[in-house]
């Protein structure tokens, strides 16, 4: 692996997807970097795989990992220091040679559903159409409302507000993060409740991917990590990882603080039925380890009450 090519009076450079989204994202944490160390930080922007196939489902082409595989390569190559990523789209087992430096703190976690027609998913009138890609999505849909249309949907953001707006579908739903982060919160018409949709594991949170051998970076992203947001996300990663989780897997992984407690809850849908199996556990977690065991308990309810004609199906 190529040594770090930055040294203390060079830039830190940032590889970043180029959609609004991830340029938002990428100049956040350029922002906050020149602010606390009064160090220059550069952006380098990258088109990847995954911004490139819009034909296709992601379970069917290589997963989210497509997202962030060519953002490896430059910090590999040594062309970027850091990459900035929607914890969301991080594959949950890292590749060697590179860590996750820092989880920063959490925006809204939560689903939005975005409509020109109608305020509330209850609103939904039998056989609407309504957009999403994301099996998790789609089975919590499929179990709560049966008579909608479900539909494919992908591309970027302002892609997905696009096609809506030209009348391809009734309503879309989409990660509320990403719309307020980008000043478009007016176009939510309800954020769902965690109760009637649980939300991916690292919905809404950042993370920090750095070559393992970057000494000197490590320590400074530490200080924009925000520990509770870390530990909640570790155990919702470690639901995903113990099954195997990936873009073709019905998924919902979802840990909140309450006082100094966290209830992880997580949920399984099947690829052919209705049912959803569910799961939960809370505890007081000190330690990353304590946080990634939270998950795999819960991720032991789940295989247990799905059983083995279930998870094969998977």
């Amino acid at each position: 692996m190529t040594a770090p090519v930055s040294t203390p009076s060079s830039p830190w450079v940032i590889a970043t997807r180029e959609s609004r989204l991830a340029l938002w994202q990428a100049e956040h944490v350029r922002d906050l970097l020149q602010s606390r160390f009064g160090r220059q930080v550069d952006l380098l922007g990258m088109t990847t795989k995954g911004d490139q196939i819009l034909d296709r489902a992601l379970s069917k082409v290589g997963g989210k990992g497509l997202f962030v595989k060519e953002l490896e390569v430059a910090l590999e190559e040594g062309r970027a220091d850091l990459a900035v990523h929607s914890l969301k789209d991080v594959p949950m087992e890292m590749p060697d040679g590179f860590v996750l430096a820092a989880v920063m703190e959490r925006e809204d976690p939560r689903d939005a559903l975005v409509s020109n027609k109608y305020a509330r998913l209850a609103d939904l009138p039998q056989g609407a159409v309504v957009g999403t890609s994301s099996l998790r999505r789609l089975v919590q849909l499929r179990a709560r409302r049966p008579d909608l249309r479900i539909e494919a949907l992908r591309g970027n953001l302002d892609t997905r507000l696009r096609k809506l707006d030209e009348g391809q579908y009734d309503a879309i739903v989409l990660a509320a993060a990403g719309l307020k982060r980008l000043g478009l919160a007016d176009r939510i018409r309800e954020v769902i409740d965690t109760n009637d949709m649980l939300p991916a594991a690292g919905q809404g949170a950042l993370g920090l991917e750095i070559r393992a051998n970057h000494a000197n970076l490590g320590p400074a992203l530490l200080q924009l990590a925000h520990e509770p947001t870390w530990l909640a996300t570790l155990a919702e990663r470690a639901v995903s990882r113990a099954m195997g989780g990936s873009c073709s897997m019905p998924l919902a992984a979802f840990a909140e603080w309450r006082g100094n407690t966290l209830l992880l809850r997580s949920l399984l849908g099947h690829p052919e039925q209705s049912t959803l199996v569910q799961a939960q556990t809370e505890g007081q977690p000190r330690t990353h380890a304590d946080a990634e065991a939270m998950g795999q308990a819960v991720a032991a309810q789940l295989k247990a009450q799905a059983g083995p004609q279930w998870l094969a199906a998977l």
